[in-house]
């Protein structure tokens, strides 16, 4: 059970704040008049951060310090990216939460008893509500955008990509309850899947740059090239070389975590021109740092 209410607890604390900012995304990329879609996903969002509040009250303590040290929870550029989100948007956030996840102590042995697993089975079974409404909310969204119903500033492959975003956080939540634990994952679908990610992201960064960030927009190319190779060569390995594919990837997260961490230095400074807001600057950092600790405990 101490597994359990540990594995539980990660996963929230680095997916519950993924799905509260795909709830702000979404609410700010919605024209004005398109008011029902930004009051569902204006719900969404205030559900979500909600519940990371409680996450990271019962955190403390009771997470791994790689976890918190690795980039996943929050970067030294959350609180600014925030702000500055705030400031462009007009859509609050409750930056307590960062404040608070950013004093969190690590593992000890004190405070693991019968009602605090009794509490990390209310947040699985809750989470798993809010993943099914949220789930069911991207998919509409897609489908609105194809018919040609809807506009967003948001591209269709991003809907889908937070949509696998959230089925993986779902498939974790379900795993959870029904074995206790979280089996490791077989390295082959993980590469699948992250390199996937990863390339995606570098098809939004090169495509929210403002054209003038030439040098950039190449870089980002590059990136998404190479995680495309990365993915195919997942897709055909076997077993004799999976391990050189993993090494190869974890070099190439590295660089990538280096570029993103500059991109969101420079967003939030001000010094890259584009229509990234600085949250999803962050976000993708986060994930990509996210990335690289499973990759290096592999």
């Amino acid at each position: 059970m101490e597994l359990y209410m540990i594995q539980s607890l990660e996963t929230h604390l680095f997916f519950a704040r993924i799905m509260k900012e795909h709830s702000l995304f979404l609410e700010a990329s919605f024209p004005a008049k398109e008011t029902r879609w930004i009051q569902r996903a204006g719900f969404f969002r205030e559900e979500w951060e909600a519940f990371l509040a409680d996450v990271v009250k019962a955190s403390d303590g009771n997470v791994r310090r790689e976890v918190l040290d690795s980039g996943e929870v929050v970067t030294p550029f959350t609180m600014f990216a925030e702000r500055k989100t705030v400031q462009y948007t007009g859509i609050p956030i409750n930056s307590e939460i960062t404040m608070e996840e950013e004093q969190l102590k690590g593992l000890s042995e004190s405070g693991r008893h019968c009602e605090m697993v009794r509490l990390i089975r209310e947040f699985n079974h809750k989470a798993l509500r809010l993943l099914g409404g949220l789930i069911r909310f991207k998919e509409e969204i897609l489908a609105a955008m194809l018919s040609c119903h809807l506009y967003t500033t948001n591209y269709p492959l991003l809907i889908q990509h937070i949509t696998r975003e959230a089925k993986l956080y779902q498939s974790f939540l379900m795993h959870l309850e029904r074995t206790g634990s979280l089996c490791s994952r077989d390295m082959q679908d993980l590469l699948v899947f992250w390199n996937q990610i990863m390339m995606e992201h570098a098809q939004f960064i090169r495509g929210l740059l403002d054209p003038t960030e030439e040098g950039l927009i190449d870089t980002a190319d590059e990136f998404s090239k190479e995680y495309r190779v990365l993915l195919e060569a997942a897709k055909e390995a076997d077993g004799r070389s999976m391990e050189a594919l993993s090494e190869k990837t974890l070099e190439e997260t590295k660089r990538y975590r280096d570029f993103k961490m500059a991109g969101a230095k420079g967003i939030n400074e001000c010094e890259i021109r584009s229509i990234i807001l600085p949250l999803l600057a962050d976000h993708v950092l986060r994930e990509a740092n996210h990335y690289l600790r499973i990759l290096e405990a592999r």
